[in-house]
């Protein structure tokens, strides 16, 4: 095996991981944003209407393609199927070249996008440099005879230093690299971190918060969204206590499980409503009960039955009975002291409400 053999066996490979990791790092940046509106490099020079189909196309085609090239690689690799797949290879990096050309003298601010979200910086010689490589890999590969494990010795050293050579070389040809060491290294404060609201409403409906307070809740559409440092507050309108009232949810600007916080304002004055514990109204306690009422004195002889006795005739109403007024708490030493009610955890301040006023939240447990 000479080395122009070795790096014709090595195009495959090279292609295949290139084709599929690009689909996958569509699909990573699809699945954080919750749409495939967002433009995706060259799918920027389509009319708005048409970009989300555009990109679902080009991503099903990188994946198609790239199963493609592994499927036909061995013993399918002889024929028109294998031939096929490797010239619509070559195609498709072909017409990736004119388009990046064309993005780069229209919309010179915008990434290619081949690798989804680390494709962000504009384009540049070396993507054109990068894509225009691909399409000689990828014509190279045509006519190719079926690919065969390399015998162990020289013939495997020599395919693997050119595949490890021509990855080095796409590297050094590709702005994505030093973008994914810098957020190796790199944590993204929250004051920047970028939250579509569709996903921060999402969030708050699969919480617990929502699933407690979602009986004071009057509408299924946010009166309010707005976002003010690492918090992103969503306002209801709801009826708490026989009022209108809006409840107001502070959502953390984070893509996975957010903390969530909840509060309650008076629609018409602007009043911070007390905030039961557990998000429910709080019981009534129950009055302790009272001791049993003494028996009263017998009646005198010779008295009519029923009849009721005159004033000082007799010892006094046992006080706290039915028939007397009600002792004050603690009057007596058998009286039980008056219950009263357990107060609730104290709330948590977090910033400015919708009407200026610090505005007591409950935490997400």
């Amino acid at each position: 095996m000479n080395l122009l053999t070795a790096a014709e066996d090595a195009q495959i490979p090279l292609l295949s991981v290139m084709l599929l990791g690009a689909c996958s790092a569509k699909l990573v940046r699809v699945l954080r944003t919750r749409t495939v509106a967002a433009a995706l490099g060259p799918t920027a020079l389509f009319p708005l209407h048409l970009r989300r189909p555009v990109a679902v196309v080009l991503c099903a085609t990188e994946f198609i393609l790239g199963i493609g090239l592994i499927v036909t690689a061995g013993r399918l690799g002889r024929g028109e199927p294998a031939s096929a797949v490797r010239l619509l290879v070559a195609v498709l990096f072909i017409v990736a070249t004119c388009a990046l050309l064309e993005l780069r003298n229209t919309r010179p601010d915008l990434g290619c996008g081949c690798f989804g979200e680390f494709s962000t910086a504009p384009v540049s010689a070396r993507t054109l440099a990068r894509s225009a490589l691909l399409a000689v890999s990828a014509l190279s590969t045509i006519g190719l005879a079926p690919l065969q494990p390399p015998r162990p010795g020289l013939p495997a050293v020599a395919v693997l230093g050119i595949l490890t050579a021509e990855l080095a070389l796409i590297g050094a040809l590709s702005p994505e690299l030093g973008e994914g060491l810098v957020r190796l290294g790199y944590t993204e404060p929250c004051e920047l971190r970028l939250v579509p609201a569709e996903r921060t409403i999402a969030a708050l409906r699969k919480s617990s918060q929502w699933r407690r307070h979602a009986g004071i809740i009057t509408a299924d559409v946010p009166a309010d969204v707005w976002r003010e440092l690492c918090w992103r507050y969503v306002v209801f309108p709801g009826r708490y206590l026989d009022r209108d009232a809006e409840i107001v949810f502070a959502v953390y600007m984070k893509q996975r499980r957010p903390p969530i916080r909840a509060a309650v304002v008076d629609s018409l004055t602007g009043e911070v409503l007390a905030w039961p514990a557990a998000g429910r109204p709080a019981r009534a306690p129950r009055p302790a009960a009272g001791p049993e009422p003494a028996a009263g004195p017998e009646p005198a002889a010779g008295s009519e039955p029923g009849a009721r006795p005159e004033p000082g005739a007799g010892p006094e109403p046992w006080a706290g009975s039915e028939f007397g007024a009600r002792s004050e708490p603690g009057a007596g030493p058998d009286a039980a002291p008056e219950p009263r009610p357990e107060a609730g955890p104290e709330p948590v301040a977090l910033g400015p409400g919708p009407r200026g006023g610090s505005l007591p939240f409950s935490r997400d447990f």
